[in-house]
């Protein structure tokens, strides 16, 4: 058996502990990485951007001796950036730029010991809930090659699951984790606000909307990038509060009995589809077997208002991002820039006075106190991560008649991972159900404020009752 097929399974941690015990070479793993890109990119268009030859220097040594010393590692073309490689966000607006520092996420990044390989595919400023951007081409569903593997984070999410890397970094502004974990049967979570550093370049964007973490094959994996990532940086804006012991450590602890909620139909009693309610139902059954209490419920929600605060929000984030790359470049934008989408919603932030967005923000907080006051009842609420599996390629292109159809999409595919976004809550999807198709249908679980150990603890009890890693796509 080839290093390739011998490592292509392992988690990262597992991949860690060979060369640890001196099985393997950090440049054994880097090159069985680059050979399942190689076989795998042409077809699912994941990595954009290479970074082999700088990956074998550093994998020649000497690496730093962290928990993941040698272990093959991937970043989003968006938001962390990696001195002298470009960082594009998707946009022909962006594909010249290239950073002349590391971000503070991926110097810790290094420090843990990984190696990056290259840069994944994104929606241009991560936009949507999928991964089509103009200036790469779509990326595909490693489970169906013409499905979307979800967004903002859907190539990360796609070389996991294809396996050319155990894990891969990703950011969520409102589901970008969760949303490509679910469409391509890899573990996503979000951490809690202000976890994981945004800079140097941001304190926090969109008003704490956007983290910062990875997707994985395994909780375990997710446990332990997150030791070494979180914590404040210099002049962080705020953080959450540290955590009693590392995360690592809540993997495979007891999580006790949990008071569980669940819910299985959309805002207003609209129709779910019914392989996610199927996946919701399947979950809360699993929870009861595990000895948690599970009944169903769910907070009191002003969805209209919810969504519309958002939008006022999220199109004032777009239009700062690009002002700010207006102002870089020196010159005024034009719709040629940008994708369709992209540039309606630009004009739409422009057009936002400042008290729009301060009465937005302000509608946002009272939600966040709603949701608060529902998990003083709870320590999980349970929920799809998505309201349909995952959808054909394509779905989300807007039209001469409707520019905004994409984003209208978007609130019908995702309706419930932007509220832990909002709330600042710590959330995971977890591949517990295929569908009859084949297709992964992930299942959303969101804890409290600050407590991703709660999280950790019920996800290994699913992962150890329900294991998931040993499902793979056929490509």
């Amino acid at each position: 058996m080839s290093i390739r097929e011998e490592t292509e399974n392992m988690d990262a941690v597992a991949q860690a502990e060979l060369v640890k015990r001196g099985e393997l070479k950090p440049v054994e793993l880097v090159e069985a990485a680059f050979e399942r890109i190689r076989i795998w990119n042409p077809r699912i268009n994941a990595v954009v951007t290479e970074m082999f030859e700088e990956a074998l220097r550093e994998a020649e040594g000497p690496i730093p001796d962290g928990p993941f010393k040698g272990v093959p590692f991937l970043v989003k073309d968006l938001l962390a950036s990696c001195a002298g490689v470009p960082l594009t966000m998707g946009s022909k607006l962006m594909k010249d730029f290239v950073p002349k520092e590391d971000s503070e996420l991926i110097r810790r990044i290094r420090r843990a010991g990984l190696i990056i390989l290259g840069k994944t595919n994104t929606p241009e400023l991560g936009i949507l809930p999928t991964t089509e951007p103009k200036l790469f081409g779509p990326c595909r569903n490693p489970w169906s090659l013409d499905r979307t593997p979800g967004g903002s984070s859907g190539g990360s999410a796609a070389a996991v699951a294809a396996r050319m890397v155990p894990m891969a970094h990703g950011n969520d502004g409102g589901g970008s984790l969760r949303i490509p974990a679910s469409c391509c049967g890899v573990f996503g979570l979000k951490p809690t606000r202000a976890r994981n550093p945004l800079g140097p370049n941001f304190g926090d964007l969109m008003n704490g909307l956007v983290v910062e973490h990875a997707l994985t094959i395994s909780v375990r994996d997710s446990a332990l990038l997150l030791d070494a990532t979180c914590g404040p940086d210099l002049g962080d804006p705020y953080w959450p509060p540290l955590p009693p012991r590392p995360f690592f450590q809540e993997v495979g602890a007891d999580p006790g009995e949990l008071r569980v909620a669940f819910t299985d139909r959309l805002p207003k009693g609209s129709p779910l589809h019914p392989d996610c309610v199927e996946a919701v139902r399947e979950a809360a059954s699993l929870c009861e077997a595990l000895g948690h209490t599970v009944e169903e419920d769910s907070p009191e929600i002003n969805f209209d208002l919810m969504n519309a605060s958002f939008m006022v929000v999220w199109s004032s984030g777009c239009a700062s991002t690009l002002e700010a790359i207006a102002r870089m470049k020196g010159r005024t934008l034009c719709p040629d820039d940008l994708e369709p989408t992209t540039w309606v919603l630009y004009e739409i932030g422009r057009k936002h006075l400042a008290s729009d967005h301060l009465l937005a923000v302000q509608a946002l907080q009272a939600i966040s106190r709603q949701v608060a006051r529902f998990f003083q009842r709870y320590d999980i609420w349970i929920t799809p991560t998505l309201a349909e599996p995952p959808v054909p390629l394509g779905s989300f292109e807007p039209t001469e008649e409707d520019p905004l159809n994409g984003l209208r999409r978007a609130a019908q595919f995702v309706p419930f991972t932007p509220i832990c976004n909002i709330t600042g809550q710590p959330a995971m999807s977890v591949p517990t159900h295929w569908n009859k198709e084949g297709l992964p249908i992930g299942v959303h679980f969101v804890a409290r404020f600050g407590e991703e150990g709660t999280l950790f603890r019920l996800a290994s009890q699913i992962e150890a009752a329900r294991p998931w890693a040993h499902r793979r796509p056929t490509l």
